[in-house]
């Protein structure tokens, strides 16, 4: 049962405004607004890095349930509409809701210092370390894919295809598919270099392995920059970890497709 709400909050002052009105109106609608991590439900206030954000500081809890309301540009992770809160209130309420349970995306890197574990919701990219020509080796679990020049490589979850990936030409996938997607980051192309120039689009039961030819290597994660020297595999999957992000009835991810890329 949902009571007790957090909110989760962007710094800007139509953010800010926002939350007080929906705090006002949770309130008065018999919820619990809370500071604490004792909520059930976590509601995203601002653009998509205010969703991401909130994920990754409940270190994506899956007893947690995640919504967003947009007050941000495109705001592809955040379902709900400021005009729309109200309905989403009484939704909430009458319990008029489903439940997607989400792959989260595992990345580790083994290093000179060790080896290090990351959690993901939208995708990681790999790039050298002063962003030269990257070389590297790519493996679906231990099958050998192709031997890759550009300038990185990135690997995208379902929920993440529209975001950073879709800008270097990769598909949008719906997000109840659990898949990997990798898409090249300007690759290289040439009688001298021949590079896939399309994403492939992969099952969750498998692995995306990384052996990059230069060590030193810039690990990005859902926007945050992560360097690491001596690298030599990364090896990325969809794990067992998994969040729970409320739909409600309004929801249609064909529709969010044309209102945020098309209209």
């Amino acid at each position: 049962m949902i009571q007790n709400i957090r909110l989760f909050i962007n710094t800007n002052d139509k953010s800010i405004e926002e939350a007080s009105i929906v705090k006002e109106k949770l309130i008065n609608n018999g919820f619990n607004v809370v500071e604490s991590d004792t909520f059930e439900l976590g509601i995203a206030i601002g653009g998509d890095g205010a969703f991401l954000r909130m994920v990754h500081e409940t270190d994506f809890d899956f007893d947690k349930y995640y919504v967003g309301i947009n007050t941000g540009h495109l705001g592809f992770l955040q379902d709900i509409k400021p005009d729309e809160v109200d309905k989403f209130i009484i939704e909430l309420k009458n319990k008029d809701y489903t439940i997607d349970d989400v792959g989260i995306q595992e990345t580790t890197i083994s290093h000179i210092n060790g080896i290090s574990k990351f959690y993901s919701l939208n995708e990681i990219t790999v790039r050298e370390e002063k962003l030269d020509l990257l070389s590297m080796d790519l493996y679906i679990d231990d099958e050998f894919l192709e031997h890759y020049k550009g300038d990185g490589i990135m690997i995208a979850t379902s929920i993440g295809s529209t975001a950073y990936n879709l800008s270097y030409g990769g598909s949008i996938v719906y997000p109840s598919f659990s898949t990997l997607q990798i898409t090249p980051m300007a690759p290289l192309n040439s009688i001298a270099y021949r590079s896939l120039v399309n994403s492939v689009i992969i099952p969750e039961n498998k692995v995306v392995k990384i052996e990059p030819k230069k060590s030193n290597i810039i690990l990005t994660i859902d926007g945050e920059n992560n360097y690491f020297e001596g690298v030599t595999t990364i090896n990325s999957s969809i794990g067992n970890k998994t969040i729970k992000i409320l739909r409600f009835k309004h929801y249609s991810f064909p529709r969010k497709i044309n209102e945020k890329f098309l209209s």
